[in-house]
């Protein structure tokens, strides 16, 4: 999820035009049209168009829907069923520039009893959000910090122990201490040494970063490679990986930014498209508002497109939605749209529990969170 800093300096720019990778088109936009300098307003389905850095004429809609077979095997249950529904556990990336940071003060791990509440509500894989600064200090290649890894094994086992999958979430947006990551060996380096410690767990899954943003589209596609390449190398072959891509890894956006990620290899032959949704006007889910009752499945559904077009399988990070009925519709849609599409996408995970986030307005942390007492019973409908 963007941070309520950068949504605040965008929707500054937005005064005179819209800013870098916000909604400047669409069915019923009534906002900005023109983008900032350095942008052009490129479409990405008929409902929504964003502002993408280059001046080229704007994408034609990719409206195909031939089925072409998954180059990575999808498993799921029943027909029309999702794989895997789920929930991000957010709280050990927190105290972002407190680095190595207090646990505790700047830091702490899920709650292992609101991950057993969730569990017993029929939720089925969990992403454990952390920090690649306080695991592997400095650079890339030092060691790996044992009380912290210490401490997020212990969250991974107690998922995996139930039964569920534990998705492993580099929290850090293709940075490292704040600087873009651009060294693929040192990025290998760091996975290989992740991969080393989980290998033998096959409800672990790997992620590859979070939300990669504002970067060289080709850096992005050599990062998710070198990721690929040390989890296998590392001796994990067995466990699914899920690659993110750049602009925020925004669903809405995927085909017409993310386009070259399909040349992604994985020998295992075990790769997922990670993508984000979020329903409010700029994608940034920092507002309860939903655009329309559609928005959800209406965002997605290019990206569904690109996923059956390459023969690719995706799977839906994060999306969430306010507590009010016209959200509610929203993500109903989404995940209607998911389940009717389940060839193509495996799950989904909405954003976010854990135990520091008070009134967050998507908050799924048991007993009391705002998207908990909203949204449990809708969502647990469709959990596997």
């Amino acid at each position: 999820m963007r941070s309520l800093i950068l949504s605040s300096t965008l929707a500054g720019l937005a005064a005179a035009a819209a800013g870098p990778y916000a909604q400047c088109g669409g069915i019923s936009w009534s906002g900005e049209t023109a983008c900032v300098s350095g942008y052009t307003c490129t479409v990405s389905n008929q409902y929504y168009s964003q502002c993408l850095p280059g001046t080229a004429a704007t994408t034609t809609l990719v409206t195909s829907t031939t089925k072409t077979a998954p180059t990575t095997t999808p498993t799921s249950g029943a027909a029309g069923k999702l794989k895997w529904l789920g929930i991000n556990l957010s709280v050990a990336e927190f105290g972002s520039g407190e680095y190595p940071g207090i646990w505790g003060k700047h830091f702490y791990f899920p709650d292992e009893s609101s991950i057993s509440t969730l569990y017993e509500q029929g939720y089925n894989i969990f992403r454990v959000a952390f920090s690649m600064e306080r695991l592997v200090a400095d650079k890339l290649v030092n060691d790996v910090a044992a009380d912290y890894l210490k401490n997020l094994t212990a969250t991974v086992d107690y998922i995996t122990a139930k039964g569920a999958y534990a998705i492993l979430d580099p929290h850090n947006f293709g940075r490292y201490y704040g600087n873009v990551i651009t060294d693929t060996a040192g990025f290998g380096s760091f996975w290989t040494k992740l991969a080393t410690a989980f290998k033998s767990n096959d409800k672990v899954i790997f992620d590859t970063n979070n939300e990669y943003h504002d970067m060289d589209q080709t850096l992005v596609l050599n990062l998710n490679q070198a990721a690929i390449d040390a989890i296998r190398g590392a001796g994990a072959t067995s466990q699914y990986i899920f690659a993110e891509g750049n602009s925020w890894s925004g669903a809405h956006a995927w085909n017409t930014t993310n386009d070259n990620l399909k040349a992604l290899t994985d020998p295992s032959n075990k790769l997922l498209y990670e993508m984000h949704q979020y329903l409010d006007s700029d994608n940034s889910g920092t507002s309860d508002v939903c655009v329309s009752t559609t928005i959800g499945a209406d965002r997605i559904s290019g990206a569904t497109a690109w996923l059956r077009a390459n023969g690719k399988i995706g799977f839906l990070g994060e999306f969430a939605g306010g507590a009010n009925s016209q959200c509610q519709s929203a993500v109903k849609g989404v995940l209607d749209h998911l389940e009717a599409n389940s060839d193509v996408w495996q799950g989904a995970l909405w954003w976010a529990a854990g135990p520091w986030w008070g009134d967050y307005i998507y908050s799924f942390e048991p007993p009391s969170g705002t998207g908990y007492t909203y949204y449990n019973s809708l969502l647990k409908s469709y959990a596997p």
